[in-house]
This record gives structure tokens, sequence and C-alpha cells, in this order.
């Protein structure tokens, strides 16, 4: 495992997003103070950040308000690193072909070029997936952590198959820690 690998910034500054517009602003700040991530209080990161941070703030929140409010806001961080994503990183271009596609060569287009970029957000984990009949979507997390962090995932891919193969796509997440890694499998019809 490698204990430097790097993610992109905003696993961490939509996750405060999400936290500040579940609570409101005041409350989230209290939230980040008693859980012990104050340090984001106006200093979100602007660069690639160690993965260890994104995991101790998700586990950080899930013992501070639990598991299906730390699910909810990982969840919403994920479709907001999506819209992110829609926004600045994946080209206007592509995004139109891609929905020009029908959803399997879509599918199977978005996550090629997803794959080639995985270590943005799977750090020193590993991505993969099958675009079967039933395609598959997994993340295995080495970095340790909780399952929770298995819906910051879930949110940013349903919202770009959403976004870009079809918008009736929905996911199946089965989410299991065995040890120190967590295999997160999302399966999607699209």
């Amino acid at each position: 495992m490698n204990n430097s690998a790097k993610i992109g910034p905003n696993s961490i500054i939509q996750t405060v997003t999400a936290l500040e517009a579940a609570y409101g602003k005041r409350d989230a700040e209290a939230i980040l103070r008693r859980a012990g991530q104050d340090h984001w209080i106006g200093n979100l990161p602007e660069e690639m950040t160690e993965e260890s941070k994104f995991h101790a703030l998700a586990c950080a929140l899930l013992k501070e308000i639990g598991e299906q409010k730390a699910s909810a806001i990982l969840e919403d961080s994920g479709r907001r690193t999506a819209a992110y994503l829609l926004r600045v990183r994946i080209p206007g271009l592509f995004q139109k072909f891609l929905r020009l596609l029908p959803p399997g060569p879509a599918f199977r287009l978005l996550l090629f070029a997803i794959s080639k970029n995985a270590w943005t957000f799977a750090g020193s984990g590993e991505f993969g997936y099958t675009a079967d009949k039933k395609p598959v979507i997994s993340v295995k997390v080495t970095y340790p952590s909780q399952p929770v962090v298995g819906s910051f995932y879930l949110g940013t891919f349903e919202a770009l198959l959403e976004e870009l193969v079809n918008p009736k796509t929905s996911i199946k997440a089965w989410i299991e820690k065995n040890g120190n890694t967590i295999h997160c499998t999302y399966t999607c019809t699209i």
C-alpha cells in the first residue's frame, strides 16, 4: 500500500460543501470542529491531496453524525464531484458524443475513459469494470477506511451515468469490508 497516494481535492471540497448544504454553514462547521476536522473550515485543498485526508474526514463524519447521515453526505459529495467533472474536466464534445450512443457503447467508452484517470479517485486502491449485459463497476479501497466511503463513489458514478449514458440508470451498491480493504461493487442497470 502506498501511504502517500494522492486523490483529487474534490473528495474533500465537495464533502464539506455537501455537509454545509445539509446542515447549514454554522452547524456544518460545528460538526467539523467536534469531529476534529476543523482544519478544513475556510481552508479547502486546491491541489491533489493525500487520500488519508479524505478517509480521515469520512471516518470522522461517520463517528460524529452516524452511518446513515454520513452516507447521505458522501453520496451527495460524489454527485457534486460528478457535476464538477461535467463542468470542468470531461470535454463537452466527448459528452455530446456519449449522449448520441446507445447506453451499452456509451457505458463502455465512458468507463474506459474513467479508467485512464482512476488514480485520481482510487488513490492506492484499484478500479475496474465489466461491460456485460449487467455492467459492474468496482472500486477496491486499500487505504484503511470505513465502508461508508463507498457512498462517495456511488454518488459519482450514478450522476455520471445518468447524465452521459442513460437518465434512467440505477445502481445497486454492495460494499463490504474485508480486513483493511473495502470492496465496492456497483451493479448498473443502464
